[in-house]
């Protein structure tokens, strides 16, 4: 059951982002962009999104690699593993650059004196 409530929360969050970006919200190029500082500030510690950040570089590596759970021989059940590894990672990466965008804008709003 977590996992239908995981999968459910990440195809909200793929649908709200695909639309975010017409109503106000970052747009694509400035999550793709936010990309890099993500991975750098998960790496350091800065950022509290290391785990989330490792999983979407799993399932690209699961995507990109020849080895599958579910081979292609099997045809439309190994494509669909694919296809949902896909949506799955899309809507994760678009969900863990809105908050991440959030949190760069909240941590620059702080001031240390």
């Amino acid at each position: 059951m977590a996992k239908s409530l995981k999968r459910t929360a990440a195809f909200t969050a793929l649908a709200k982002a695909l639309v975010s970006g017409a109503r106000g919200g970052p747009s694509l190029s400035k999550r793709i962009a936010a990309l890099p500082r993500m991975m750098k500030a998960s790496m350091r510690g800065d950022y509290d999104g290391g785990l989330r950040v490792a999983m979407m570089a799993a399932a690209t590596a699961y995507v990109l690699s020849p080895i599958d759970l579910i081979p292609e021989f099997f045809l439309l059940i190994g494509l669909a593993d694919d296809a949902v590894m896909i949506a799955w990672l899309a809507g994760a990466v678009l969900a863990e650059t809105e908050r991440f965008l959030d949190w760069e804008r909240q941590r620059d709003r702080i001031v240390v004196v």
